[in-house]
């Protein structure tokens, strides 16, 4: 008998099929995966091989007849709805960092629209998810790990403002550096980046380490829950002032319902394959200049003109005058 992997909509199973047995057809091995998935084997859609391709179901032929081997893995779907290769997504502009941060209008340099950028493991493929560039991708790209959509940032804003509330002891204005009410009151409101401790609080809630890779240094933030958490973990890419996520799938462009967000911890973030192969996407973006230094970057105040040099500057602008729209040059 050999081991077959089955990626199928109920979710991933393994399979043991006698392939050296010619007797053994490809009736057989429908039956097997319609025990496995509810679909009908006149219903089923087979596909092996990287990339993806269809596999040929004639019924009465051996098992053989489909060129697959041990280990191989198998996408199955129903009916005429094959798994998408849907087109790349476009890269937004990139505009997030720490909380509070006035800069609202920057693109990192060397991002391209040629599609997600992706690195191979032998789990699949771990693909660079892009958020949108509307103030709330951190929150976004939490709402895509935790609940496989970007639509929920709101909710997750809530979840930061609960957690402020719940641990006034840690929370206070010395940490926020403001008072809790106005935080709070500041942080609800769509227009405003999340940072270091909305990851805090929201690594708690999850119990899941959350992951921040840096593109730029390759550096790893882990944020820990208090209790150790669940064992899992969730990649963000942090691009200096954007977070987007990351996700493995069985292939570049699988639809979205294949793509695995939280993996078991297996080491530290020098072993772990899934945090290593992060830190190889984030080469990738690097090596793109897809990422911006805040420290040392020439912005200029689109309201005013006025030139100014990396974040703390532009902070210093906003408090000033009250403008908070930034291009970098």
């Amino acid at each position: 008998m050999a081991p077959l992997r089955l990626r199928h909509p109920k979710g991933i199973s393994t399979l043991q099929v006698p392939l050296e047995n010619e007797a053994f057809t490809v009736r057989g091995l429908q039956q097997e995966i319609y025990s496995i998935t509810g679909i009908s084997p006149s219903r089923q859609q087979l596909k092996s091989g990287y990339p993806p391709t269809a596999l040929t179901l004639v019924p009465e032929l051996p098992i053989s007849s489909l060129g697959i081997k041990s280990g191989d893995q198998i996408l199955v779907s129903e009916g005429g709805e094959s798994i998408t290769l849907g087109a790349a997504p476009a890269r937004p502009q990139a505009n997030n960092s720490s909380s509070l941060n006035p800069l609202q209008s920057l693109l990192p340099r060397g991002l391209s629209s040629s599609g997600p950028d992706y690195v191979e493991t032998d789990a699949g493929v771990l693909i660079h998810r892009v958020v949108p560039d509307d103030n709330s991708c951190l929150f976004s790209a939490i709402s895509l790990v935790f609940e496989q959509s970007i639509d929920n940032a709101q909710k997750m804003r809530q979840i930061v403002v609960e957690g402020i509330r719940k641990d006034p002891q840690t929370y206070n204005e010395a940490i926020l550096g403001m008072p809790p009410d106005q935080y709070i009151t500041i942080i609800r409101k769509p227009s405003t980046w999340g940072g270091a401790i909305e990851l805090t609080i929201l690594a708690a809630h999850f119990n899941t380490e959350i992951a921040s890779i840096d593109v730029e240094t390759g550096r790893v933030d882990n944020f820990t829950p208090p209790t150790g958490g669940s064992g899992m973990r969730c990649i963000l890419i942090y691009s200096g002032i954007h977070y987007d996520a990351a996700s493995l799938a069985p292939f570049p462009n699988a639809a979205k319902e294949w793509h695995q967000t939280l993996f078991p911890i297996s080491g530290s973030s020098s072993s772990d394959p899934i945090v290593v192969a992060g830190k190889k996407l984030a080469d990738i973006l690097r090596s793109k200049r897809a990422y911006t230094n805040t420290a040392t970057f020439d912005l200029r105040c689109e309201i005013c003109g006025t030139g100014l040099k990396g974040e703390k500057e532009a902070r210093a602008h906003a408090e000033q005058t009250g403008h908070v729209r930034f291009g970098e040059y």
